[in-house]
């Protein structure tokens, strides 16, 4: 899921741990007033180059005894290799979504969200956000106030939650069609899609914690704010020494950073 909600424009190949690509950026363009009969003045646009190290990684390492496949009525060495690529996908999305939100900028987190109204509860420490079927719509349009005080785009914004927020919503006012916009409710197709300008996605990797109770670190923001590079450079084949039997081994190396802190926002919510 983490390559849908990142920046993943980037130059530079990798291959292998330690490399550094540079991710692109877009510059600013400057608007100018025109009387008629100016010359025009233009501006020469550059975008600064950021860069990226690729400093994580995950492997799977599994061994498949010849007698197995024998006695298999599948291809069992296709099917555990599958596996492992889905598992590598949790594995990082865990890994990315536990590790983001922490970056968030200071305006975009805490009970006094809002670079512009500074009043927005979004949950803190001590004092969770609790989200409850008569609330969450007013709270996921509260999180696109915090980003339009931060002057952010308004296309491709995101918003990741946990299963019950998710089931929460579609328990909510938004079971009607036409408050999303759309002529099928979600509790016929299933799909979240987009409420005020986000995407909503659910998903059982966010990080969850204690404070009196157990709390979830939603996140909601821009794919501008975080960038993400990732590649699975290694998968081999070999014969194994020890037995009769293949051994199967796969490196997945990738980089991630918060270049745009202000287009990250934080929940800190309890059920």
């Amino acid at each position: 899921m983490f390559g849908e909600i990142s920046n993943t424009d980037y130059e530079g190949e990798i291959k292998n741990y330690g490399d550094t690509v540079i991710v692109r950026t877009t510059p600013d363009i400057t608007i100018n007033d025109y009387v008629i009969g100016q010359n025009l003045t233009y501006q020469r646009p550059e975008s600064t180059p950021l860069e990226m190290l690729i400093d994580k990684g995950k492997y799977y390492a599994f061994a498949c005894d010849d007698i197995i496949r024998k006695q298999s009525d599948i291809k069992v060495m296709d099917d555990w290799s599958e596996d492992a690529g889905r598992q590598m996908g949790i594995t990082i999305d865990h890994d990315i979504l536990s590790w983001a939100y922490a970056y968030a900028h200071a305006s975009n987190k805490g009970n006094s969200a809002g670079a512009d109204s500074a009043d927005v509860l979004l949950g803190a420490s001590g004092a969770p956000l609790q989200l409850t079927k008569a609330n969450i719509m007013e709270v996921i349009v509260d999180c696109g106030l915090v980003l339009d005080e931060q002057k952010i785009p308004e296309q491709n914004r995101w918003m990741v939650i946990p299963p019950w927020a998710s089931a929460m919503l579609k328990k909510s006012d938004l079971k009607d069609a036409s408050m999303m916009g759309d002529n099928q409710s979600v509790m016929r197709n299933g799909r979240l899609g987009i409420l005020d300008r986000f995407t909503l996605y659910s998903s059982l990797n966010l990080e969850t914690g204690t404070d009196g109770v157990k709390v979830w670190n939603a996140m909601f923001g821009h794919p501008m704010g975080i960038s993400f590079a990732s590649q699975m450079t290694k998968t081999e084949t070999l014969r194994a020494e020890s037995t009769f039997g293949d051994l199967v081994r796969g490196l997945n190396v990738y980089g991630r950073k918060v270049f745009h802190p202000e287009a990250l926002g934080h929940l800190y919510i309890r059920k």
